[in-house]
């Protein structure tokens, strides 16, 4: 396959390239196009939380976990990847592991149970 188109421009040009496939739900292309710029600047959340929304909703689950713990790993309280974390796990049926990663996003986001 040729990836050319994919990882072509600049790390802006294929940001916004990554968006408009993700807008149009068009999310393995997105994935594709993230998963170079993922390579090129590792240390950038914005990225990789994209990516790992583009494999959630592309069903590639064990990806979107894997990114998803990376991020969660540099930064605990990005409650956002702690949300997404959880709902991947559950699609994977592992609903005991997803609890606690739920729990935390919610705490983080300030949805505290009425005792």
């Amino acid at each position: 396959m040729d990836t050319t188109y994919y990882d072509h421009g600049t790390p802006a040009e294929r940001w916004e390239r990554a968006h408009m496939f993700f807008d149009a739900k068009d999310y393995a292309a997105a994935a594709r196009v993230l998963g170079g710029l993922v390579e090129e600047v590792p240390e950038q959340t914005g990225p990789r939380l994209l990516l790992a929304r583009a494999y959630y909703h592309s069903a590639q689950l064990r990806r979107a976990e894997t990114e998803l713990r990376v991020i969660v790993e540099r930064d605990p309280v990005e409650h956002y990847a702690r949300l997404m974390l959880g709902r991947t796990l559950e699609r994977q049926g592992r609903h005991e592991e997803a609890d606690s990663h739920l729990r935390i996003a919610s705490a983080l986001a300030g949805d505290f149970e009425q005792v």
